[in-house]
């Protein structure tokens, strides 16, 4: 049986979990102050999900870069290869918040969206 320790990050209590494991079955959750760390824990160690927040490069705007992030998190094996895509991304100005930039990035339900409004310009 492998055991292994969590600092849980979905409340601000910041609780350390120990859960005992074996494969695909968890025989053990403990150390949590609420149930969303054992919701947590049970993700972490069934399917990792993460999320983006990035830069990309964007032409005809005052600065060089506009800041872009994922909808839904997903799968952590996932970054990587989700990551290549998002940085062969050039934008054109103007761009506003929410404009979706890739829909569906590599087939895994999450949108690219911008997080920045940025017009046409240039530096004075």
């Amino acid at each position: 049986m492998n055991s292994r320790t969590f600092v849980c990050i979905v409340c601000p209590n910041g609780c350390t979990i120990e859960a005992k494991y074996e494969d695909d079955k968890i025989y053990s959750i403990t150390g949590n102050k609420c149930k969303k760390g054992v919701d947590y824990v049970r993700q972490e160690l069934i399917d990792p999900r993460r999320t983006i927040s990035s830069s990309v490069r964007i032409e005809g705007a005052v600065l060089p870069l506009c800041s872009v992030r994922l909808t839904n998190a997903i799968p952590k094996k996932e970054l990587f290869r989700v990551m290549e895509e998002i940085n062969k991304i050039t934008l054109a100005a103007p761009v506003e918040i929410g404009q979706v930039v890739i829909k569906n990035v590599c087939g895994l339900e999450s949108d690219v969206i911008v997080t920045k409004n940025m017009g046409g310009g240039s530096l004075p």
